[in-house]
């Protein structure tokens, strides 16, 4: 009985696997309509269409009473009508495993940088994955220290927390985001450079990551002159990565470089699937395709960890409110805003705290804390309602006390808040300065009593800061 199961087995793994094919129909632009595949396949499989260079694989993205629309991720180079198409019957997805930690992958899950312990794992993970249900996640967590002065004391982030970085183009987005990669605490940090420029990679990952950096970091990358299915695949590719670290308990760091990249490729994947342009150009799946992809980073189900997401979104003519600016502003926790007039005053990171906001407060600031920040804001915002008057003299300094003292507090702070890609200071030693300078200006401070009435000790200047603050004293 058994030699003639072991015969059995051994005849079922020499049968070949059943092909389902169909031909090219007609190629336009990056579209191709293949016939044959209709009641065989359906959106988001894939394809490998057999053409004069070799294969070339494509996604299903549209379907008509001609056929399935195929693009491609790559180009359709060497194809012509008549070419054999044939289903891949595999499902698709990644396999990611502890390994990947250290290594930069592309779209797909290969790996591009050197690395000898790198394999797959076990379970499939797939790229286009939903949001865990909203009644099953925990709350977001206790507030991150980033060691960013201006993001500490304006901004706070926290564990679970979703966090855009709005700016135009060169005005420091990368190194933001790789000063919170080195100095943020987490277990795993995920990197989606999704569009990104072929020449600043090695940049981004030698100088800006640095080695202390990539030793936690797997950086997924999509350079721009990639076909926009690997641009969108991309993004989720490093949200799935995210994902398996998450649900191993480990709190993850997810950063993605940007998503208006993603939105644009989207947008052509969209318009050559035929959809009808509506705001700007945008079709309308790349807003439903916007919160899809970022309700999947935050707190994960109990006994899981948590993925703190940070998008990038490269505004459009520095407009805050083109669309997806817009979209994507209304479904993350909170927003930090790179100013370009700052930028040029050679103040980084660039960030106006008036624009910025983190939907965390004030619960996630102590009540000291919280009471020096809205002073500190006050203070800033009176100044700029002045800021002109003041640079042409139009203002006489003693006219009013509270813009005298306000525009002392912004110089002191103006200064304070620059900070250098390799500096670092805790948020309570940050919080301390701030307070001071807000007395030296002459501005008080609402401390609540019990701080007011019993501040701590000074601390000696070999004292470790402390992860939560109790009061400032001058």
């Amino acid at each position: 009985m058994t030699t003639v199961f072991s015969s059995v087995k051994q005849k079922i793994s020499n049968l070949e696997a059943t092909r389902i094919t169909g031909r090219v129909h007609s190629v336009v632009g990056l579209t191709l309509t293949v016939a044959g595949l209709q009641r065989a396949a359906g959106l988001g499989q894939r394809c490998r269409v057999h053409g004069l260079h070799g294969p070339v694989t494509g996604e299903i993205v549209g379907t008509s009473a001609e056929g399935l629309h195929l693009l491609p991720f790559g180009t359709w180079d060497g194809i012509t009508v008549g070419d054999t198409v044939e289903l891949i019957q595999t499902e698709d997805g990644i396999r990611p495993d502890d390994s990947w930690i250290g290594t930069v992958i592309d779209a797909l899950g290969r790996p591009l940088s050197p690395a000898p312990g790198f394999r797959r794992g076990a379970r499939r993970a797939r790229g286009r994955n939903s949001p865990p249900p909203a009644y099953e996640r925990r709350r977001v967590g206790a507030k991150l220290e980033t060691r960013i002065k201006c993001v500490d004391l304006f901004t706070p982030l926290c564990r679970g927390q979703r966090m855009g970085v709005f700016a135009g183009s060169g005005v420091g987005k990368s190194t933001l985001m790789a000063m919170l990669a080195r100095n943020t605490n987490a277990d795993v940090i995920v990197i989606g450079l999704v569009g990104e420029r072929g020449r600043e990679v090695q940049d981004f990952i030698a100088e800006d990551l640095g080695p202390e950096g990539m030793a936690r970091s797997v950086v997924v990358v999509a350079t721009g002159d990639e076909a926009p299915l690997l641009r969108r695949q991309a993004a989720w590719t490093a949200t799935a990565v995210a994902e398996h670290f998450r649900s191993q308990g480990k709190q993850v760091l997810l950063m993605m470089d940007s998503v208006t990249r993603f939105a644009m490729a989207q947008r052509e994947i969209g318009l050559s699937s035929g959809e009808p342009p509506t705001t700007r150009g945008y079709p309308p799946t790349v807003f439903s395709e916007l919160p899809h992809l970022l309700e999947r980073a935050g707190p994960g189900r109990p006994g899981e960890g948590d993925i703190t997401g940070i998008y990038t979104v490269l505004v459009d003519g520095d407009d805050m409110n083109e669309p997806v600016a817009d979209a994507v502003r209304g479904i993350l926790d909170g927003h930090i805003v790179l100013d370009r007039r700052i930028a040029e005053q050679d103040r980084y990171p660039a960030i106006n705290v008036q624009k910025s906001i983190s939907r965390m407060l004030p619960d996630c600031h102590s009540p000291e804390e919280y009471a020096i920040m809205q002073a500190a804001r006050r203070a800033l915002a009176r100044y700029a309602d002045m800021e002109e008057l003041i640079r042409v003299g139009a203002y006489r300094a003693g006219s009013d006390p509270e813009t005298d003292a306000a525009a002392t507090f912004f110089r002191s702070a103006n200064a304070f808040l620059a900070q250098s890609r390799t500096e670092t200071l805790a948020a309570d030693q940050s919080f301390a300065e701030l307070y001071r300078m807000l007395l030296e200006a002459g501005i008080e401070v609402a401390l609540p009593a019990q701080a007011a009435a019993q501040p701590p000790a000074p601390r000696g200047s070999g004292g470790r800061p402390r992860a939560t603050t109790g009061g400032y004293r001058a």
